[in-house]
């Protein structure tokens, strides 16, 4: 199985070729590591090192127009793949348009806070969508 963490160019690409302009909303599902190692050398598990990131991202997403607009656990799969594609949470942000979410992931800050989402996700989806 294929682990996916950071956007991919490829995903980028898709990203920004995406025309329309007004609000979008990142579905983003994640899976967290059982363990990673902490700030201080001592290991700490992934949900501490993930709580981390949002305590530090939280400034900067409001920063920048966005917010959790919806936020889950999941509990059984209905439909899907029988193996590999297991959350530990879903949640969706929306952003006031595509501009606000690149300018974001540029941001220093956020860049320093997502070394924290980096070590904590061991899988993750994170998709673009238009409100309906």
């Amino acid at each position: 199985m294929t682990s996916h963490v950071s956007p991919s160019e490829r995903g980028m690409r898709a990203f920004k070729e995406v025309s329309r302009s007004g609000p979008i909303q990142m579905l983003n599902l994640i899976r967290l590591a059982d363990t990673v190692p902490g700030s201080d050398g001592h290991p700490q598990s992934g949900a501490q090192a993930y709580h981390t990131y949002e305590q530090k991202v939280g400034p900067v997403l409001q920063a920048y127009g966005g917010k959790v607009i919806w936020r889950g656990q999941p509990e059984a799969m209905l439909i899907g793949p029988d193996e590999g594609e297991e959350w530990d949470m879903a949640f969706i942000v929306e952003y006031p348009d595509a501009q606000s979410f690149v300018a974001m992931i540029s941001d220093p800050d956020y860049q320093r806070a997502a070394t924290h989402r980096s070590a904590a996700v061991e899988n993750s989806r994170l998709i673009r969508m238009a409100p309906l």
